[in-house]
């Protein structure tokens, strides 16, 4: 804390006037000034804190772009600590670096180069870092504006799963409980997931959860040593002595959730421990999906989860035992080639217990950003519209009118597969907003070529990032962004809730000519069609907020925020009540699923899982995860498997998968025997490019490496 302040010290009111009148720009939780929605008190997280710096900090000496060179050596912590970019920036290809020029020379250029570029090879993508729906929103806008359908975020990278297995089983694609639940729940759940990173501030909500009786369980390839045990600092008690939070932890290996989850279904099929009342009256699909889980062998799927019998019963009496239930996942379910099917899974058990439509249950995505909630239901996704409605042509025609232009019809690239496009050199004008490839993608050299291939790349954000430093074939622009807390108007966030938040502006900072993200986007779009300009609406943050009111049913309200404080949850605070859901039928879908495949990515001995530690987005927070332990170079590994091995903890190793090699530390870590868990995105070179899930596609962040030492020839 006190290092916190000491950063902040040059402009400590503004960072007081963030944290008392802002809206979170760190995780999801939605904290609005220094309380949040679900219990009363102060709510204040390091997360939070370690984020106050990029909206504190004072301009870059912009000389420093001057030559590049020099810039490429530093890490992402070193160039976002040279401050804040405040101004316009160009670099072509053959110069050393960038120069200043004037916002009407960049918009200019830009627009009269995006001119060239056909609408079907051109895209954009907007991270999650402090974004809001505002800019969310005005980007699919100006990119549909423009002919070009291939406009996407950051969820495709993390939740991209979970959306497409809610839609196809319970027709939505967000939460469909609120935290409160978690106090009226018996049991709550975390699969892949891990709150006392993801959402550290929740840890208060799961402490009083415990106080009223909830029983807290785990399925993860690691005991989480945060779920363990974690100090509540808003709780005198918890935060002298800790508190134990999860009562207990079920080991899978990586990957092995799906089959876990079948083996346990089975186990609750055969002793009929499920609501038929429920299922009759509320679903389909219940037994076409029984027949084929029945059909898979109990024992090869335990061997899959690299779980025994004894502990799929003992989840599956817990599961029986509750009345009320809350099932949550994050990165460990869905950054996998089978997520999508893992999220219907979750569906399914919570189908069979009617854990969904009631007080003290529900299906929650956790999620890990503030803005990416909202990003998705922007239609700031290249596979579906404003709303999550589906990308066809009479969705594409009821958009057309509502806007008064020709919409895209056909779904675009997702962010893989615009990298994937770039690399073949079929792109031709690229606009970044936020975020950094080099450092959220597999195999940062293969998307380095990529971006490098682009004429034209237009990068806006708060700071520089190593991908803006990669040459031009043409062109690069760096164009300085606002923070949320500098957006004239304020902005929106959507939290993991559902619920959607006003974020004043905040007056007292400003970083020289930086404008807001949607401000830039549009203006590129009314210069390319000047024509047609017009047609694009969204003069301001209030008017762009009445677009989405009309564009958006659901978000009705959103028009009506202007004040700190002011929000509401769109859909209540639960969703599927009265066993009605929005599908076309109105029930609820049993998905048949097939067995789940062998998760073998390369010839490694060992199964690799990537974990994110202390950050936000592709920022990491600090070389040392308070949490665990772990520092960034660190393997985490079991002692068995260590000592297999005959290594001891921090011994030099290398570990190499079919697509690279790092060096690493040995971590004596409660992981999965056969498992081993790295930090991204240290060990993003290890990852395959080429393995994504079908349903979201999310790539798939685990691979099979082997372990060497570092005196072997490596």
């Amino acid at each position: 804390m006190l290092g916190i302040v000491w950063q902040n010290r040059d402009n400590l009111r503004y960072a007081w006037r963030i944290l008392t009148r802002g809206v979170c720009d760190g995780c999801a939780l939605g904290t609005s000034g220094l309380k949040d929605w679900t219990v009363d008190g102060t709510h204040l997280c390091l997360v939070r804190l370690n984020l106050l710096r990029l909206n504190t900090m004072g301009p870059l000496d912009h000389a420093l772009l001057s030559n590049v060179a020099d810039l490429k050596k530093r890490s992402s912590a070193e160039l976002r600590g040279l401050g804040r970019l405040a101004h316009p920036m160009r670099r072509r290809v053959g110069e050393a670096g960038f120069q200043r020029v004037s916002w009407e020379e960049a918009m200019g250029a830009i627009a009269s180069r995006w001119q060239q570029a056909h609408p079907n090879h051109t895209a954009a993508f907007v991270t999650s870092r402090g974004i809001t729906n505002e800019t969310y929103y005005a980007a699919q806008k100006a990119m549909r504006f423009l002919g070009s359908p291939h406009v996407d975020n950051s969820a495709r990278l993390c939740h991209s799963p979970s959306t497409a297995g809610l839609k196809s089983t319970i027709g939505v694609t967000a939460t469909t409980c609120s935290y409160r639940d978690w106090y009226d729940a018996d049991l709550i759940v975390f699969l892949g997931s891990n709150p006392a990173n993801d959402q550290p501030v929740s840890t208060k909500y799961l402490l009083e959860a415990k106080r009223r009786g909830a029983r807290i369980l785990e399925v993860n390839a690691m005991r989480e040593p945060g779920m363990k045990r974690y100090w509540v600092p808003s709780d005198p008690v918890s935060a002298v002595f800790g508190t134990k939070l999860v009562d207990r932890s079920w080991l899978v290996r990586i990957g092995g959730d799906l089959a876990f989850l079948h083996a346990v279904q089975k186990i609750l099929l055969q002793r009929g421990s499920w609501n038929r009342e429920f299922i009759q009256e509320a679903t389909v699909g219940f037994e076409e999906w029984q027949e084929v889980l029945d059909a898979q062998d109990l024992e090869s799927l335990l061997a899959q989860a690299g779980s025994t019998r004894e502990e799929a019963e003992a989840f599956a009496e817990e599961i029986a035992a509750a009345d009320k239930g809350v099932l949550v996942w994050s990165m460990g379910i869905t950054q996998h080639v089978h997520g999508a099917d893992s999220v219907r899974a979750i569906a399914h058990l919570a189908l069979m217990q009617e854990w969904v439509g009631r007080d003290g249950c529900g299906l929650m995505p956790i999620r890990g950003h503030s803005g990416v909630q909202g990003g998705g239901e922007m239609g700031a996704y290249s596979t579906c519209f404003p709303g999550g409605l589906p990308i066809r042509p009479d969705t594409a025609e009821k958009f057309g009118k509502l806007w008064g232009f020709e919409v895209p019809a056909e779904s675009g690239w997702t962010t893989v597969e615009y990298l994937a496009a770039a690399g073949r050199g079929e792109v031709e004008a690229f606009w970044c907003i936020g975020g950094n490839f080099l450092e959220t993608m597999p195999c940062p050299d293969r998307v380095e070529k990529a971006l490098g291939r682009i004429p034209l790349r237009v990068h806006t954000d708060l700071v520089i990032s190593s991908q803006m430093l990669v040459d031009p074939l043409e062109e690069v622009w760096i164009l300085p962004a606002r923070t949320r807390y500098e957006q004239r108007g304020g902005g929106t966030e959507t939290s993991t809730e559902r619920r959607v938040i006003f974020s004043p502006e905040i007056p007292g900072h400003q970083a020289g000519e930086c404008r807001e993200d949607w401000a830039m986007i549009l203006d590129l779009a009314r210069r390319v069609r000047p024509e047609a300009a017009d047609l694009l609406g969204c003069a301001d943050a209030d008017a762009i907020r009445q677009e989405i009111a009309e564009a958006v049913p659901f978000y009705k309200g959103i028009e009506k925020l202007n004040q700190q404080g002011d929000q509401f949850q769109w859909g209540g605070p639960q969703l599927c009540t009265g066993r009605v859901f929005p599908t076309e039928d109105g029930r609820a879908h049993f998905v048949p699923l097939s067995p789940p495949e062998e998760e073998v990515v390369g010839k490694g001995a060992f199964q690799m899982a990537t974990r994110r530690g202390k950050q936000f987005n592709s920022m990491v927070h600090g070389w040392r995860d308070s949490v665990t332990g772990a520092e960034r170079d660190h393997v985490l590994i079991s002692t068995v498997d260590a000592q297999s091995l005959g290594f001891v903890a921090n011994q030099e190793v290398c570990l190499r998968s079919d697509h690279g090699e790092i060096d690493a530390r040995i971590f004596l870590a409660e992981v999965a025997q056969g498992t081993v868990q790295t930090f991204w995105p240290e060990s993003n070179p290890l990852l395959p490019h080429d393995r994504v899930d079908q349903g979201g596609g999310v790539p798939d962040y685990n691979v099979n490496v082997d372990i060497l030492r570092r005196t072997q020839e490596v």
